[in-house]
């Protein structure tokens, strides 16, 4: 349960970010409010996976689900630039997530 509760709290990383970007600072109402309640159902589902799985571990899968979803969105959705760099940075960020989970079975 503890891998389902970190999946939905990165996934939920994704939805602040991009929430946030779409606030623009803070200066518009629903994405500001959006922002605040996903980032706060992410923090709870991040600290309930905590309970049982090792922080370190925890913490980067998180952020790694965060950032490579947050970097997808916007190259998909916000017309973020793509390139060899930024696609073998995801690579390896995903690998990086990869070896985390198999090697804390």
């Amino acid at each position: 349960m503890a891998w389902i509760h970190l999946v939905i709290a990165g996934l939920l990383e994704v939805a602040w970010a991009i929430g946030l970007k779409q606030s623009e600072g803070f200066s518009k109402l629903v994405p500001s409010a959006f922002t605040l309640v996903t980032m706060a159902a992410s923090f709870y589902l991040l600290a309930s996976a905590m309970r049982s799985l090792p922080a370190g571990t925890a913490y980067a899968v998180w952020t790694g689900i965060g950032a490579v979803g947050t970097v997808l969105i916007g190259i998909f959705w916000l017309n973020e630039p793509v390139n060899a760099g930024r696609v073998l940075s995801l690579t390896l960020l995903v690998a990086g997530l990869i070896g985390l989970k198999v090697s804390s079975a």
